[in-house]
């Protein structure tokens, strides 16, 4: 809009303004003092526009859109902690109790025991907010002396930890409660406030799956990958709890019976043959392979609540794969021992297996 308004068209249109018997050039008087007012109008008109593009929801970023779609009771997703289960093991491997609070270290982060979950089995949570705290399982170490403890080891992901609600993820959920009014239990409505839930990455919502008054809801976490029974538990408790199924005692209605499951992870392994360039080794490509092979994955796990399902496609892989520097060529790719592409079922994501080159 304001596009045009650069310093040097606001200094000609204030030179315009004066008689024209007068000196205007370049280096008069009344050039050099409307010279510096041109530069401040212009710098004026740049913080205009961007304060326009502040205003609307398609255009706003950061605290300005916060405010925006809060105005229509949408609120940016905080960071999260991830929550873990552990097992805590004394000489023997015999299961041993530690006190309530406890903390524990690895990798820079520190996990606290927030809940005993048996013997020996307690859920501890990541003091640092976000998804740093989903590292792969393993031991972590006890940050103070607890009696008759000798191993602590991180067994399985229940919550995964979420960074920050960034701005476009904001701005998809504003606009489909805008769009997909939610109401009274109806499609859109599971679908954002189920979404809105600690470890929810998407979910799929089936009705009337099991005959009138059934509801299915198929998840997948926040870290794209299989839930944990913890977090499908979790969720079932929110919207209609075991005890009292369909009375309304959750977010669901009165009447509604919802299921919760996860999606399955189908594990795929990888064969491909490579043409490498000049003084390069399958060692030195292995890693960025696998890593570039996993990205494709994991693009298409979080287009999986969008898709009817999902279809993993050679030519993709393929070309996911001609992006590692040094890969000049790739043949005979399949999956799982097929050349074909591989169609999977409505509730199924992709994950890596094995990458043999």
């Amino acid at each position: 809009m304001y596009e045009t308004y650069t310093f040097q068209y606001v200094l000609q249109r204030m030179l315009d303004r004066i008689p024209q018997d007068l000196d205007r050039r370049e280096g008069s008087i009344i050039h050099d003092a409307l010279a510096p007012a041109a530069a401040e109008l212009a710098q004026l008109y740049i913080q205009l526009d961007v304060q326009r593009n502040l205003v609307f929801a398609d255009t706003a970023s950061g605290d300005y859109l916060s405010r925006r779609v809060a105005e229509f009771g949408v609120q940016r997703k905080a960071a999260t902690r991830a929550r873990w289960e552990a097992a805590m093991l004394g000489t023997g491997e015999v299961p041993t109790e530690v006190p309530i609070g406890s903390r524990f270290g690895s990798e820079g982060l520190v996990y606290v025991a927030a809940r005993r979950i048996e013997a020996g089995r307690y859920e501890l949570e990541c003091e640092t907010p976000g998804n740093a705290g989903n590292q792969p399982p393993g031991p972590l170490l006890p940050l103070s002396y607890i009696e008759g403890l000798v191993t602590v080891e991180l067994l399985e992901l229940l919550v995964p930890g979420e960074a920050t609600e960034d701005d476009e993820a904001l701005r998809r959920r504003y606009y489909a409660a805008v769009n997909e009014p939610a109401y009274g239990g109806n499609v859109a409505d599971y679908k954002q406030k189920v979404e809105a839930m600690d470890g929810v990455g998407a979910v799929k919502v089936i009705p009337v799956w099991n005959g009138g008054g059934t509801v299915k809801c198929v998840l997948i976490a926040a870290d794209w990958s299989a839930p944990s029974a913890a977090l499908l538990d979790q969720v079932k408790q929110a919207l209609d709890p075991e005890e009292g199924s369909g009375q309304g005692l959750g977010i669901a209605p009165i009447g509604h019976q919802v299921t919760v499951e996860g999606v399955a992870a189908v594990t795929l392994d990888v064969t491909t043959t490579l043409t490498l360039g000049d003084g390069m080794t399958t060692g030195q490509v292995q890693e960025p392979v696998e890593q570039a092979i996993g990205d494709y994955l994991l693009r298409l796990r979080e287009s999986w609540a969008e898709a009817s399902h999902v279809i993993v496609r050679i030519a993709l892989l393929e070309a996911a794969i001609l992006g590692v520097p040094g890969v000049i060529d790739v043949t005979g790719t399949t999956l799982g021992g097929s050349p074909d592409n591989l169609p999977l079922g409505a509730h199924e994501v992709p994950v890596l297996g094995e990458v043999s080159l």
